[in-house]
Parts: structure tokens; sequence; C-alpha cells
């Protein structure tokens, strides 16, 4: 007799994907083979294990320097005893400092280290997962339009002084602009009911070219001769505004947004291996992909609200990352949410200290760190961006 087959509904079923790979063709098969091959060598390793602690490290440290460096500098060893005493309640170390030491610490600085951890981190994971499942390198956060909706949203503010909702109208607009566009970009790509990668691509570049182009044209018309500065920093991005009070959305937002991302990271692996490779072992490659676009675009949307809109995080992080731990989504995206809460703080820190006490906006400092690494990366490895084999 023979024995009972597997189901083939399970795409995390190790069953069903050897029997997949017994009965494929060979083409699909090599694509077959290349996921199984990842799946044994996903399992845990003491590099892997180096390179998270190594994260942390460089978490701490960023953390560490964004509360001492500034207008004032506050040595590491107070910013640390402050830090102890609000985690562990007053008396753990006895106060040596002066009083406004800890106001800048506390009310100041450790909101904005804490919003563009979460924010990097958010455009860390967001950035690795659309680029799995669209299959395509030069993948980012941006890729949707959702960045220039939100942009546009906000600006629309800015120029008619919307503001009945208080401090959050500029992050709930900009938000609600996200979320238009995302509706806009699927309505665009959707055609015979199906969805491709190309056209959700070919769809979010049009958007932001013609939300951009909006966007220019009400900061032109606008009577308010400071609109264009203001626009010009917010949509490059910064963390100037950052309150205790900002915190919770986007902490929330991550918390969910990663914890679907690592749930459904053996599916990400199986799409990574085409479309029919995934089918093929029972993945509903539409239906996935439709969900994983919306996470991802509503955690991008979440993150332009409340820091505005910071390029290159989200298109290198992923890269570096996989580099260091490899392609599985089990290991890569808690990995790169470390990363990009360590680089998102650091390029801060640069921001308002390289010119103090002037600011920059920190898509600047990004762009100016992510674009000559991305271009060595790209001459570095031309095979994986479609250069010659």
């Amino acid at each position: 007799m023979h024995a009972p087959a597997p189901k083939r509904d399970d795409p995390d079923s190790h069953e069903a994907l050897l029997a997949v790979l017994q009965s494929a063709p060979p083409a699909r098969g090599a694509a077959l083979r290349r996921v199984a091959f990842a799946r044994a060598a996903s399992g845990g390793s003491p590099g892997y294990a180096l390179v998270i602690l190594l994260m942390v490290g460089l978490l701490l440290g960023m953390a560490i320097a964004g509360l001492m460096f500034g207008s004032v500098h506050i040595p590491g060893g107070t910013a640390v005893a402050i830090l102890a005493n609000l985690v562990a309640g007053d008396g753990l170390v006895e106060p040596d400092w002066r009083a406004v030491y800890e106001t800048i610490v506390v009310q100041t600085r450790m909101p904005r280290v804490v919003l563009a951890a979460l924010v990097g981190a958010s455009l860390g994971v967001t950035g690795m997962t659309i680029q799995s499942i669209v299959r395509n390198p030069l993948a980012g956060p941006s890729i949707l339009g959702v960045s220039s909706g939100a942009a546009t949203g906000a600006v629309v503010v800015m120029r008619w002084g919307l503001f009945g909702l208080g401090v959050f109208t500029l992050h709930i607009s900009a938000f609600l602009g996200g979320l238009v566009t995302l509706f806009a970009v699927f309505w665009v790509a959707r055609t015979g009911g199906h969805m491709t990668p190309t056209r959700l691509v070919l769809a979010g570049v049009a958007m932001s070219a013609i939300l951009s182009a909006l966007t220019s044209l009400i900061v032109l018309t606008s009577p308010d001769p400071q609109l264009a500065s203001r626009v010009l920093f917010w949509t490059l991005g910064g963390f100037g505004t950052a309150q205790w009070k900002l915190i919770p959305i986007p902490l929330v937002a991550l918390a969910l947004g990663l914890g679907v991302m690592l749930v459904q990271a053996r599916r990400l692996n199986l799409l990574m291996a085409g479309d029919e490779s995934a089918v093929a072992l029972g993945l509903n490659v539409q239906r996935f992909r439709q969900s994983m676009f919306v996470l991802a675009a509503a955690l991008t949307g979440i993150t332009v609200a409340v820091s505005g809109v910071i390029g290159f995080v989200g298109l290198i992080m992923p890269h570096i990352m996989r580099f260091l731990v490899g392609a599985d989504h089990r290991r890569a995206l808690p990995a790169v949410a470390l990363l990009g809460a360590s680089f998102t703080i650091g390029a801060d820190l640069v921001a308002r200290t390289v010119i103090a006490p002037l600011e920059l906006p920190v898509g600047i400092v990004t762009a100016l760190v992510g674009g000559p690494f991305f271009i060595w990366l790209l001459r570095r490895d031309a095979r994986a961006f479609g250069g010659a084999r």
C-alpha cells in the first residue's frame, strides 16, 4: 500500500515540500530545491546569536550616545544613571547631577531616541518584507506611494491650517493620506481580479509622481512664504517634534506588524522562490501578497505620520542583514529591526549635532550615507541586481 499523501495545502509542512520536490517538473523542482536548501540552512547557529548580540550592543550604544550629545553635553555615566532611576524608580542611584540634565534626558532626548528606534525598526522590517513580496532588491517602503500620500496629507493640513484635532492633526492626516493612496494603488494595479508585483510597483511609482506634483503645486500656490521651508523639512524627515505621547501608536504598530511578519516568515520564504513554486506548495499567492502589502503600507503610513519621509533605511538595511544572517525571514526580520533602529538613532544624532544649534532633516543624513553605500552594493554584487553573470 502507498503511504498517505501529505496535505498539499500546508506550505509549512516539510512532508509537503518533499512530496512536491519528488513530483515537480525539473524547472519547478529547481526552484523548490532552493526553498528546501534555505530551510535546511535556517536553523539556529552561534554566528546568528553573535550577530544579534552585536546588534543589541550597537542599539544600546547608539541610544546612550543619543542621550549624551546635543546642544548640552551630558556625561555618559550621568545619562545611564538617570535612565536607571527612570526604569527602576528613584533612589536606585543617588542623584548628583544638575536637575536640568534629568529634564533634558527624560523629556527631550529620550522620547526622540525611542521614536527614532521605532521608526527605524519599522522601516527596516517593512523594506525587507516589500523586497520579498515583489522579489525586487530595489524596492523599499516608499515604492507603494504611501510615503508620498502621507506627505500630501500633511501638506494639506499645513497649507490650510486644519488643526482641529490639536497636535495629532498632522499625524492623522498623514496616515489617512497614505491609506487613501494605498487603496488607489490597489485599484490601479488590479486587472481581472489579479494583481502582479510588477503592476503594483508601477502603480506605486505613478501615484508617487502624481502626489509629488500635487504637493509641489500646493506649496507653490500658497500665500505663506514659510510653508515651503516647513514642508521641505517635514518631507525630509526628522524627530524634532518627538514627545512621549507620540510613542504608543508606532510602538503598538511595530509590535503587531513584526509579530505578523514573523508568523508569516515561512510563507515569505516560499514567495521568494517564485509564485509558481509557492502555489505548488499550497500558498494562495494573491491573497497573501495583498495582505502583506496592506500590512507593510499601514506600518509605513504610521512611521511617515510621526517622522516625515525618511529614505534609504528600508532599502539598505535589509541588504546588510541578508548578507550577515541570510535570507530566512525568521532570522533576518528581528535582526533588521535592530539594525534599522540603531541606524536611525545614529542618523538623528548626526542631524542634530553636525551644525548645532541648527538641525538637519534626518532624511538628508540617511541619503548621504545610504546613497553611496547602495552604489557600492550595486558595484560589488552586480549579479544580484541584474548585472552581468
